[in-house]
Order: C-alpha cells, then sequence, then structure tokens
C-alpha cells in the first residue's frame, strides 16, 4: 500500500507569481517603461525605383559618353548629338526658353532627389513602443483605423463612422441616429482614447471627434 501511495501522490508545482502593475502579465494590463527599448523612430523607406531609374540613367549616360569617346580617340567622327550640344552650348543666349526649361527640369530632379535622401517616407506605417532595443514593430494606418472603427461601432447611437489615421492626428467622423449628440459624443471620445492607448503607438496622436445627424434627422 505504501507504494501504491507514493505513487499516486501529488508532485509539487510551482506557483506563477502575480503579475506586477505594468509588467505584461496581460495584454490589456501592459504599459511598457518609457525608454525601456529605446527611441522608436521612424521606419526608413529603401527608395528601391527612385535608385533604380537613376542608376540607369547614369550608367546609360556614362557608357554613352565612355563609347563616344572611345570612338574619337580611334580616329572616328563625333556622334551628331555631340556636335549638336557643342553647337547649341557655344552659340545659344543663356536666357533662351529651353535652357530655362531644362534647368528647371534638372532643378526639380534634384530637389526631389534631395528630398528623399533627407526624409524616410513609408508614411503609411506608424512606429509602435519599443519594449525591447532589438525589436521594433510598425502597424498600418488602415489596420490601426479600422481597428478604432470597430470600438467606435460598439458605441451606443453610432450608426457609421469614419476614421483617418495620420502620425499626429487621428479623426473620427461619426452619424449618431438616436441619444443625444453630446452622449454619444463623450462615450466616442472615451473609446477612442482608450483605443489609441491599445495601439500601442510610439507617440500618443490627437484625437479629433465630431458627431453629427444623418440627413433628414432632427
Amino acid at each position: 500500500m505504501s507504494e501504491a501511495d507514493d505513487s499516486t501522490r501529488r508532485l509539487p508545482v510551482m506557483e506563477k507569481p502575480p503579475a506586477e502593475p505594468g509588467r505584461p502579465g496581460s495584454a490589456t494590463a501592459y504599459a511598457p517603461e518609457s525608454g525601456a527599448g529605446g527611441r522608436a523612430g521612424r521606419f526608413w523607406s529603401r527608395r528601391r525605383t527612385p535608385a533604380a531609374l537613376l542608376a540607369l540613367m547614369l550608367i546609360g549616360g556614362a557608357g554613352l559618353l565612355l563609347y563616344d569617346v572611345s570612338a574619337v580617340r580611334a580616329g572616328r567622327p563625333a556622334m551628331h548629338w555631340r556636335h549638336v550640344a557643342a553647337h547649341d552650348l557655344a552659340t545659344r543666349p543663356l536666357d533662351s526658353i529651353w535652357i530655362k526649361v531644362l534647368s528647371g527640369v534638372v532643378m526639380a530632379i534634384g530637389l526631389w532627389l534631395i528630398i528623399l535622401a533627407l526624409t524616410p517616407g513609408l508614411r503609411s506605417l506608424l512606429s509602435m513602443r519599443r519594449g525591447s532595443p532589438q525589436v521594433k514593430a510598425g502597424l498600418e494606418r488602415d489596420a490601426a483605423a479600422l481597428v478604432l472603427r470597430d470600438r467606435a461601432m460598439e458605441v451606443a447611437g453610432v450608426q457609421s463612422v469614419h476614421i483617418r489615421v495620420k502620425r499626429a492626428r487621428v479623426k473620427v467622423r461619426a452619424r449618431s441616429h438616436f441619444r443625444e449628440l453630446d452622449d454619444v459624443r463623450t462615450d466616442l471620445d472615451s473609446a477612442m482614447a482608450a483605443g489609441i492607448s491599445g495601439l500601442g503607438l510610439a507617440s500618443r496622436p490627437r484625437l479629433s471627434v465630431r458627431v453629427l445627424r444623418p440627413a433628414g434627422k432632427g
């Protein structure tokens, strides 16, 4: 009997300690410490398309010029476009309309490339709070708007809602078919504030809420 009792004896287990406030014990109670994972900067685009176009233009122009210079060194005449370009540069005045147009186009392309080099891009991706320096997460603006829209539709009195999520502002435009507009707006403010906090964004956007009656309602 003693052997049977030993085989069925309850084994000791390790009990989990209760989750501390501010720790990831649950998804709703999780509030990461500020600066715990480092600064969450924006995501930078790799700019593959502009870089590829610029590289192709430079390779094509350099290859054509190198071929023409090599042909001239080999005793062949220069290409026609070089004669035309040299003649135009020597005879055409600087206030010519074509010179101005070409200069404007080149300046616009250069300004565009400078802006691409200095701006991160990926405006549709919102940076989320970093809980670890090794992890950097992002949230699509359309996905954030969809989550907030589901929360807004749970508010009593909301018939339809349109939400636009930007980097610095969340615009909520709702239509209410019953209840007082002030009551609906108050509940919608609370629901949207809780929803924005639940998104876990690195920077909290400002909230703008507007509630109207549908057409034909008083």
